[in-house]
């Protein structure tokens, strides 16, 4: 018979858990949490934008510095960490810095741990936008991840990204290695994938998660559990009607193309035509066309608008009878 659990051993083992849970979760902070990313207004120009040392858009330096580590902005420690030994004292401003970071562009103080493991640790590291192309250095916005691909995103783009991430570059939902329906989907790949072909000897399947894209090794997600559609063309073999002798059906499409520009052109000219007919009429009615004008005046002499925009609002007299 196995020793029965004293309620201290319960609650050792209760702790150990925790603790555990929590120094997994540590490593698993959101991009929107981490310091280097937060959200930051000027102190001259009142602009929103990530935190920086220096201001994206009139380029001045902040009175109260955030740490890209720690997120603090006033050193209060008095211990040994600090570099700068300043015991007694606290120190914020330009005070606390200790360098600025290659990646984020960042402050980070003068702390022994933020000035060893940032550099190596920040999650901004190669944060390009996916689709933009452009780095933190290059635009004043946050930088996200995307829900569903996990791929970084500035802040113009994240949600038109989203809106079309769950499409697939296919025609339909079967495996790309066979006509299976495929169960799994990758969407970083943009494919599906049978329970056979899912399975990949380069990466391994960690235990509780979903298999890894045999391509790209991103984690896979179940197709009947998102959203996901096909791929919609405008053209293509769909709309090719029954003539398939060119490549692909495309024959037809091109055929239809160049007949409504042919169609068109002719339309243009028949159109100029006309257009040079209305000239010629014109110039021989120029005598008659003073005539004209001269009538349209009397007509609209005695007309009162009364106060119009187009008179600057002036006081109107009206004549008195």
């Amino acid at each position: 018979m196995p020793k029965k659990k004293t309620g201290a051993r319960k609650k050792a083992e209760n702790r150990r858990e925790r603790e555990k849970q929590i120094r997994a979760s540590r490593a698993n902070i959101d991009l929107a949490k981490h310091p280097c990313n937060a959200s930051m207004e000027c102190d001259k120009c009142q602009r929103r934008q990530k935190n920086r040392a220096f201001c994206y858009f009139c380029n001045s330096v902040q009175k109260l510095p955030i740490c890209a580590q720690c997120g603090k902005t006033k050193c209060m420690m008095k211990s040994s960490d600090c570099v700068i030994k300043h015991a007694g004292v606290y120190s914020t401003g330009l005070a606390m810095v200790g360098a600025i970071c290659d990646f984020c562009e960042a402050w980070v103080c003068h702390g022994r741990k933020c000035l060893s493991t940032h550099a190596c640790i920040c999650p901004l590291a190669d944060a390009e936008c996916i689709e933009c192309e452009r780095g933190v250095w290059d635009h004043g916005g946050r930088i996200f991840a995307c829900s569903f691909c996990h791929n970084f995103l500035c802040e113009d783009d994240q949600f038109e990204h989203q809106a079309s991430c769950q499409v697939l570059e296919a025609e339909t939902f079967k495996c790309v290695s066979c006509n299976r329906l495929g169960q799994h989907s990758c969407l970083r790949c943009k494919a599906c994938f049978c329970d056979d072909h899912v399975r990949s000897k380069v990466f391994k399947q960690e235990k509780g998660k979903e298999p890894p894209c045999p391509k790209c090794g991103h984690e896979t997600q179940q197709t009947k559990d998102l959203s996901m559609s096909t791929r919609s063309l405008k053209f293509g073999r769909q709309t090719g009607g029954e003539d398939t002798d060119g490549a692909s059906g495309y024959d037809a499409y091109w055929k239809s193309l160049s007949s409504s520009k042919a169609g068109d052109a002719g339309d243009r000219e028949d159109e100029y035509d006309e257009y040079e007919a209305e000239d010629d009429d014109e110039d021989d009615n120029d005598e008659g066309g003073k005539d004209s004008d001269t009538e349209t005046t009397d007509v609209f002499s005695n007309l009162n608008l009364g106060r119009t925009y187009a008179s600057g609002y002036a006081h109107y007299e009206e004549p008195e009878d």
